[in-house]
């Protein structure tokens, strides 16, 4: 009787740990939130009368492990600070070992390479974590609970005499090859670039299996490799049909029942000023002299909120892309041509619906009176970034005038900016001459002038001022308004004291006492290089010590404009946050409630993340482009900066056109080389010769992988 008793109270106890591990499982998909017990029970199906008290069992003792806590009586919240099963996002780096990020916890739990499982780039994981050696806390994949991705870029590469083959793919996103059974090629090749979708990976197998869903072409070729970025960040470079369609039968048309709800501002002086090459004119500023000597400045936008309208599968499409991509060769737009191009795009002589924010300035630059609604415009003159320079230059010009005073204004705004706290990181961006055939036959770099900056400061402007609208009232107290934000956190102390021990190497100084001293010095600092050996270098050090900006519905500020209360308002022909912020302006506007913010904040989260693959996939495209470039250098020598120290090797900027290219530790045959982090720098262990960040060298190239987009360079003595 008693080994029955017995038995049936261990088959209990195994229940109970059964339960609560569906019941970490739940809890840990979102490990900052508070539930009761109802709530729990209904999350992992467990809804009748006996299935409930035996959760509340299982809770207790959860409770007693230490793996879970009472936030509040009878309601229970994962304890983060103990070891046990955590959901993350994992995050492989070179050597295949991974870091997995958990909301809620500082710092995030590392993967020893051996006990990723499964596991991919980006996958949602639930891990067991336990202290290594009793010491570090470190964690292992239990489970893939979703997968990032599951199409890939890669080269098909059959087995000899055999019908199956293995797709490789291009990036560290899979760590293993493809298997690809006998009947899934889908009419690929043997050496062709393909997009293979990973249909299963059965447990204890060594590949995933599966299936080529479409050919790129030969590796190399310029539209093969172009079409492969695209695709391997997921980015599409056509619209659907049904899209395209939806966007023909939009009414294009400037009707007076419209116009008649709306400020017409047709008969002021308005113009655009863009680069040579856009095609989506998404702003323009008009400008006109009041009575009583102040300056009226209309910053008018594309009123894309007009034509795209929620729930439609235009708007569906819209915010799937969420921008825009500015690839070396071509755009791929977030909204179709006939819209981007042509309904919304502000070109001259003729009239067009826009969204605007009207100011009266003094000629101090000091806002008297703000405005903001819908208008409707008429532009006099298109005008490229070269054009407004010359007329700023030389004072000469149809319409020199007002560019000459618009300038004059941005000037003070921006000195007015920095002087409270703005970072001026200035960067050149290098941009390709390209022939016929999309051939790079040129590089150039891009560097921002007084026309550049002109339109910079009128565009921050009324981000920032159709932000403050919505999050203040009046009186300057919070409305609780619920807005999308473009936000900006302050740095990381420890980078920024790394840097300020780096640059104080070369001479500098950085005070990091306050917010205002580290602005101060970060600005100082950028200026003191300017045209040194180490400008590169240390701008580029400048910036990974910054945060990166995202979108948010927590206005927290934008640190490197020095702004508290900052939105994206000016560009919604090619940003999807923008498209969301003229909405919600203009339901404000019409005196409605706040909407619901998780659902913005998913939105927010989704804009974000778009945002990085695009910013991925153009690198890669200039990547390539440059060593295209470079393929008609080889043998070439150069005068170099070094520009990146790694364990393995460090890399070297041309500085003449941009091109990077490594240096292989293994290929510096003169001594043996220890790679030291804190120093940025390789020393030879025997001889003591030293290779670091920012040090001028000679390469020649030796090497350009189109492919890998890799370049390799050799020192030249």
């Amino acid at each position: 009787m008693s080994k029955k008793r017995k038995y049936i109270s261990h088959k209990n106890e195994l229940k109970l740990m059964e339960i609560g591990r569906l019941i970490l499982r739940f809890m840990n998909v979102n490990p900052t939130k508070i539930y009761n017990y109802k709530q729990i029970s209904d999350g992992i199906d467990y809804k009748n009368p006996r299935q409930r008290e035996l959760v509340v069992q299982a809770l207790h003792k959860l409770q007693a492990s230490e793996k879970i806590k009472e936030a509040e009586r009878g309601k229970y919240i994962v304890n983060l600070k103990i070891a046990g099963t955590l959901t993350g996002i994992i995050d492989f780096n070179q050597s295949g070992n991974a870091y997995v990020n958990v909301e809620g916890l500082e710092e995030d739990i590392f993967i020893h390479s051996k006990n990723v499982k499964d596991a991919l780039q980006g996958d949602k994981v639930l891990i067991i974590t336990y202290h290594y050696k009793g010491k570090k806390l470190e964690g292992s994949v239990l489970e893939v609970l979703e997968r990032m991705r599951t199409e890939f870029v890669g080269t098909l590469q059959m087995v000899t005499h055999k019908d199956f083959g293995f797709v490789v793919c291009d990036k560290k996103a899979i760590n293993t090859d493809i298997f690809i059974p006998k009947g899934k090629f889908g009419g690929a090749e043997d050496g062709n670039k393909v997009i293979v979708k990973m249909t299963e990976w059965k447990p204890g197998d060594k590949n995933p299996q599966g299936e080529i869903i479409k050919v790129l072409g030969a590796p190399g070729e310029h539209e093969t490799e172009i079409h492969s970025i695209l695709a391997e960040y997921g980015l599409p470079y056509a619209f659907p049909e049904e899209v395209e369609r939806d966007a023909d039968k939009i009414d294009r048309s400037i009707n007076e029942e419209e116009v008649a709800k709306r400020w017409d501002m047709r008969g002021i002086c308005t113009f655009t000023i863009d680069p040579k090459d856009a095609k989506d004119f998404d702003d323009a500023l008009s400008i006109r002299k009041l009575e009583n000597g102040n300056w009226e400045i209309g910053v008018h936008i594309a009123d894309v909120s007009h034509y795209v309208v929620p729930g439609t599968i235009l708007d569906d499409e819209a915010y799937e892309r969420a921008t825009s991509v500015y690839l070396v060769d071509r755009v791929v737009p977030m909204l179709p041509e006939v819209l981007s191009n042509d309904v919304c795009s502000l070109r001259p002589h003729e009239d067009k619906f826009t969204f605007s924010a009207v100011f009266e300035l003094n000629d101090n630059a000091e806002i008297q009176k703000q405005w903001f609604g819908r208008t409707v415009i008429h532009s006099d003159r298109r005008f490229t970034y070269e054009e407004a320079q010359e007329r700023i230059e030389t004072h000469k010009g149809d319409l020199s005038e007002e560019i000459l005073v618009l300038d004059k204004l941005a000037k003070i705004m921006r000195q007015k900016r920095i002087k409270d706290g703005a970072i001026t990181f200035d960067r050149s961006e290098v941009r390709f001459n390209l022939d016929e055939n999309n051939e790079p036959i040129g590089v150039y770099f891009k560097i921002s002038k007084d026309s550049n900056h002109l339109i910079e400061e009128f565009m921050l402007l009324a981000n920032k001022k159709v932000s403050e609208f919505v999050s203040l009232n009046r009186k300057g107290d919070i409305t609780q308004n619920t807005f999308i934000y473009r936000v900006h956190d302050d740095p990381d102390p420890a980078k920024l004291e790394s840097l300020r021990d780096f640059v104080s190497t070369f001479g500098y100084k950085m005070d990091l006492a306050n917010t205002k001293k580290v602005a101060e010095s970060l600005n100082k600092l950028l200026h003191d290089v300017k045209g040194k050996g180490e400008e590169n270098m240390i701008e580029t050090l400048a910036m990974r010590s910054m945060s990166k900006a995202v979108y948010s519905t927590e206005p927290i500020g934008h640190y490197g404009l020095g702004f508290e209360y900052y939105s994206h308002f000016t560009s919604p022909i090619r940003r999807y946050p923008d498209l969301i912020a003229h909405r919600l302006l203009q339901h404000y506007l019409d005196g409605g409630k706040s909407p619901n913010k998780p659902e913005l904040d998913e939105k927010a989260k989704h804009c974000s993340s778009m945002e990085r693959l695009a910013a991925d996939a153009e690198r890669d495209s200039i990547k390539f482009m440059q060593v295209k470039f470079m393929e008609k250098h080889l043998g070439e020598t150069f005068n170099g900066v070094i520009s990146g120290v790694a364990e393995f090797g460090f890399w070297v900027e041309i500085p003449e056109n941009g091109a990077e290219g490594l240096i292989k530790l293994r290929d510096l045959v003169d001594d043996s080389y220890m790679y030291d982090a804190k120093t940025h720098a390789v020393y030879g262990t025997r001889h003591g010769k030293k290779y670091q960040l920012g040090d001028q060298v000679q390469i020649k190239v030796v090497k350009a992988n189109l492919i890998q987009k890799q370049l390799d360079f050799k020192i030249v003595d």
